[in-house]
């Protein structure tokens, strides 16, 4: 991997040379500076974010810590990021904690060492909340500490607009299945819901297991077997919900004619699916988008400590 050093030998300068005009820094001659780029260009030398930023006494770099690289809420997330980060000349360093609290903590370590703008968490612990004090940081989909800004969808209103959909479409024995994905709120608008209308639910918690490997099909199955017949189900993800729906297939349950079907987030995912998912649509590019203003414009002294955007139900074929 060629060096600064390399690019300055080739170019016939001195390190402090190339340095200067990677920085745009004092005043230099057109054909220097055209030496400089030559020589990079031809050795495919790119510097180091890092040490740049050292050298200006900022930087151009963001953290963001996600649970599971393989979900494709996050997948989307991070595209959002990285969009809304790059319009402001930004770039993400995305580190994959996989619900482990000790990767975390090691992954906040790296990059305040790696001397980041921020860090935007997407990860639950509580755990890491004292190491991140004097450093702006975000979470998104999370609270984790009234002192920790926190940018959000309204999961309660999302629960009660799920609940109220399936109920409108007649069903009456209810199961939810929370992913453990920041659900709580979620659970609380659903069950809030179904005891209004006295209808009978059932709400169920998927293991840790379960969301690292994106396998809920156990559980599915064993709602089906163990459960009043079940004719509406709310999943706290469309990841949970394209399982349910696979199930049924495979049970020779017709949706939405036997069983209606709804999910959250709003990903590719649901309008891929046959028949195609309704979801509570969450507004990810808004959410990425607010959780990299609030990174870029952070003001210890002004800091809202929460930030909750609206959600709305998308009614698809699956219900």
């Amino acid at each position: 991997m060629p060096t600064i050093k390399d690019v300055a030998l080739k170019a016939g300068v001195t390190i402090t040379t190339v340095s200067r005009v990677m920085n745009n820094r004092g005043y230099l001659s057109e054909k220097t500076k055209e030496k400089v780029h030559q020589a990079m260009q031809e050795l495919d030398y790119h510097p180091s974010e890092v040490a740049r930023s050292l050298a200006q006494k900022q930087t151009t770099l963001l953290g963001v810590i996600v649970p599971s690289l393989l979900h494709p809420y996050y997948s989307e997330v991070i595209n959002a990021l990285e969009h809304h980060a790059s319009i402001l000349g930004l770039k993400l360093l995305v580190c994959n904690a996989q619900r482990n609290a000790q990767k975390e903590r090691e992954y906040i370590d790296m990059l305040k060492a790696n001397k980041v703008a921020g860090i935007i968490l997407c990860t639950q612990s509580h755990s890491s909340v004292r190491s991140l004090v004097n450093l702006p940081v975000v979470t998104l989909e999370r609270s984790i500490s009234p002192s920790v800004p926190a940018i959000l969808c309204d999961n309660e209103m999302g629960g009660h607009l799920a609940a109220k959909h399936l109920l409108s479409r007649g069903c009456k024995n209810l199961v939810m299945i929370n992913g453990g994905r920041s659900s709580e709120e979620r659970v609380r608008g659903f069950t809030r819901t179904c005891e209004e209308s006295s209808t009978f639910f059932h709400v169920v918690q998927a293991s840790k297991r379960q969301f690292n490997q994106l396998d809920y099909a156990d559980l599915i199955n064993s709602l089906f077997i163990e459960n009043h017949p079940i004719d509406g189900v709310f999943a706290s993800s469309d990841v949970i919900a394209a399982q349910v729906i696979q199930i049924c297939h495979k049970r020779g349950l017709r949706i939405p004619d036997e069983v209606k079907v709804i999910g959250f987030d709003d990903v590719d995912l649901a309008r891929l699916l046959s028949p195609a998912l309704s979801t509570i649509h969450q507004p990810i590019e808004e959410l990425c988008a607010w959780a990299i203003q609030t990174i870029v414009g952070w003001d210890t002294t002004k800091q809202q400590s929460r930030i909750v955007l609206p959600v709305n139900l998308i009614q698809r074929s699956s219900t």
